[in-house]
C-alpha cells in the first residue's frame, strides 16, 4: 500500500488538496500589486522574501464567486518550469496522508472547470476532496482568447 501526502485547501466552500511535495510555501500574502491586461486569473504580483511571484486568484481559475474584499486570505507558493507563483486560496487545512488505492477517477458529473484542473478525487468521511493537479491549474491555454481589437462602431 503506497500512500500520497496532500495539503488540504479550502476555496469557496469545496475541499481541495495539493501534493505536499509541489508546495514550496503557505503563506499570507500583505500586498499584491495588480497587472493591467493580465488574464482574470491573475490577481497580481506579490513579493515573497524578496521573489516577485506571479499571484493566481483559484477562485476565479475555478469560476466561482469572488471572495469578500474584507476576507483573510492564504497562498501556497508552487513553482512550474522556472517560474514561481502563488495560489491565492480561501484557507489551508491539515495535512492528510492517503492511501493510493483509494483515489477515484474524476467524476463525470464534476463541473468541467474544475474536472479541468483535478487528477482524482477522494471520497472521505463527510465530503469529497478533489485533487487538484498543479500543472494543470497554472495552464491557461483552454481559455479562450480575448479579442482586444478595437471595435467597429
Amino acid at each position: 500500500m503506497s500512500s500520497q501526502e496532500y495539503i488540504t485547501l479550502w476555496i469557496g466552500g469545496q475541499l481541495f488538496g495539493a501534493s505536499v511535495a509541489r508546495i514550496h510555501d503557505v503563506f499570507a500574502p500583505t500586498s499584491i500589486t495588480p497587472v493591467p491586461l493580465a488574464p482574470r486569473e491573475v490577481a497580481g504580483l506579490l513579493n515573497l522574501r524578496g521573489r516577485i511571484v506571479t499571484a493566481i486568484d483559484a477562485r476565479s481559475r475555478l469560476g466561482l464567486e469572488p471572495r469578500d474584499p474584507d476576507a483573510s486570505i492564504m497562498a501556497i507558493g508552487i513553482e512550474k518550469g522556472n517560474e514561481s507563483f502563488g495560489l491565492i486560496i480561501d484557507e489551508v487545512g491539515e495535512v492528510l496522508s492517503l492511501q493510493s488505492e483509494d483515489r477515484e477517477d474524476v467524476p463525470n458529473n464534476l463541473d468541467p472547470v474544475w474536472g479541468q484542473i483535478a487528477s482524482g478525487v477522494y471520497r472521505l468521511e463527510d465530503r469529497l476532496l478533489v485533487v487538484m493537479d498543479i500543472d494543470k491549474i497554472l495552464t491557461f491555454e483552454a481559455e479562450t482568447e480575448i479579442d482586444r481589437s478595437p471595435k467597429a462602431a
